[in-house]
């Protein structure tokens, strides 16, 4: 009940700023009164949808991502922690709601030069690999920053190689991928992952895994514009 209350307050908090300053947007600029009605039927679904799907991150998706990491580094298999790090990192980047949106808006903005389906593909490819690479930064010990370092130089060469168009949605969609369903589950696979290695510092190599997904998609779609131009 505690943590119930806590989300609802939460959500709340995070919603109503926004619900007024557009609200107030539309008094002032004389919209018509039916488009206000469905815009504040619109917060309070908004609202009672954001409880019911925190509610579900907390007691639910946080909890089986940590199992699976610890169950997975229990198995003591590199290329099973490699091989599922992949498949869990494509599954949460396609149920992505945030994802979703924005290949939708490229496909129309693109009249399907880039589809839907390859986007969201192409994104969730990218995701995988990084996060099954962010699972084999933890097993084999290497720092944080060497890792960063050579992924963004990666995004660097590729975007002097790839079409300016594709260097915008590539970010934009780096973003989209570090939503409400991708963060909580990754984030909780990494630290279950670490908490089975002896001596290994939770906070420096649990965390961080979010970081290194989110370069999935921008070198994904980087690479996509390089081949096909």
């Amino acid at each position: 009940m505690r943590n119930a209350r806590r989300i609802v307050k939460e959500v709340v908090s995070s919603v109503i700023p926004i619900a007024t300053f557009s609200g107030v947007l539309q008094l002032s600029l004389g919209l018509p009164f039916e488009m206000f009605l469905q815009f504040i039927i619109g917060v309070i679904f908004a609202t009672l949808g954001l409880i019911l799907f925190f509610t579900g991150v907390e007691i639910g998706l946080m909890q089986i991502g940590e199992n699976i990491g610890s169950a997975l580094s229990k198995t003591g298999k590199l290329w099973i922690m490699i091989v599922f790090g992949f498949l869990l990192g494509v599954a949460a980047t396609i149920s992505e709601p945030a994802l979703q949106v924005l290949a939708f808006q490229v496909d129309a903005v693109t009249a399907g030069s880039i589809s839907r389906g390859l986007m969201i593909a192409t994104v969730a490819i990218g995701t995988g690999v990084f996060a099954s690479l962010a699972m084999l930064r933890v097993v084999l010990g290497i720092p944080m920053k060497y890792v960063l370092m050579a992924g963004y130089s990666i995004v660097l060469l590729l975007s002097l190689l790839a079409p300016s168009e594709l260097m915008a949605i590539s970010l934009d969609a780096s973003g989209a991928t570090t939503g409400p369903m991708t963060v909580p589950f990754i984030i909780a696979l990494g630290v279950g992952v670490v908490s089975v290695f002896g001596g290994r510092d939770k906070t420096a190599d649990g965390f961080g895994f979010v970081a290194l997904a989110s370069i999935g998609p921008i070198v994904s779609l980087l690479l996509l514009g390089v081949v096909y131009g």
